[in-house]
């Protein structure tokens, strides 16, 4: 009886200690996982820009007098020189498209130059130098991107450029010395493309080529010699340049 009773205490035993140890099992759910961040390139920027640029400094001329034209041609120089200026804009993204507007204003010393000597028919001998020099120059454009990931762009921009030119022409013709120079502000259009990276939510790098015509403008217009002496300026160059964005 004694060994009966024994065995029932310990069956008691092992099953509290049993549903003691089930209550001791607690089931908790995994903790949720944060969804990955979406970067947006919704909202406006400012930044500055490094960059060089080059292109062709085209210089149309005549000589006449009353007889008709003694001489005629196009001085063509190729112009070269850094740049670098700031930039601010808007963008909108709808889905993977991304389009806005950018303004730009660029400080710059692409030059060209070149020297021509010539016989001019009832004037003498012509010695010159002749050059144009880009002062500055803006754009105002528009852009449209696609984002082969939510964090890199490719676009492509164009729109209205204006800029100031300073050209020059100085020497002697005939044996009477001329020094002249004119400033001009004209504009003109460009278009180009770019790619752009967001390294943080606030900060982009990019990377840009653009291509600019100031148009055609008339730089010397005067009578030397008794014969009257016209040179135009035609100005266009491409630009690659590199800049950062702070993005609001």
């Amino acid at each position: 009886m004694r060994k009966v009773l024994s065995l029932a205490a310990v069956a008691v035993i092992l099953a509290s200690g049993g549903a003691y140890a089930a209550d001791a099992i607690v089931y908790s759910e995994p903790a949720p996982v944060a969804p990955a961040s979406f970067y947006s390139w919704t909202g406006g920027y400012v930044g500055f820009n490094l960059g060089y640029g080059g292109g062709k400094a085209k210089h149309p001329f005549s000589v006449t007098d009353t007889t008709g034209t003694l001489a005629s041609g196009s001085l063509n120089m190729n112009s070269s020189g850094f740049l670098g200026g700031v930039q601010a804009g808007w963008n909108f993204q709808a889905d993977q498209i991304v389009y806005g507007v950018e303004a730009d204003f660029q400080g710059g010393n692409v030059k060209g130059e070149t020297n021509i000597s010539a016989n001019v028919l009832g004037a003498g001998t012509l010695d010159a130098a002749i050059g144009t020099k880009l002062n500055w120059y803006g754009t105002v454009r528009a852009r449209l991107g696609y984002t082969a990931t939510d964090r890199f762009l490719v676009y492509a921009t164009g729109g209205l450029a204006y800029g100031e030119t300073k050209s020059y022409a100085k020497g002697d013709l005939g044996g009477t010395a001329f020094n002249e120079s004119v400033k001009k502000t004209k504009t003109g259009w460009t278009v180009g493309a770019g790619a752009e990276y967001a390294v943080t939510d606030n900060w982009t790098v990019k990377s840009e080529y653009l291509y600019t015509d100031l148009g055609k403008a008339n730089v010397f217009s005067d009578t030397i010699g008794g014969a009257d002496v016209n040179i135009d300026r035609k100005f266009n160059f491409h630009t690659v340049r590199v800049g950062f964005n702070y993005k609001f």
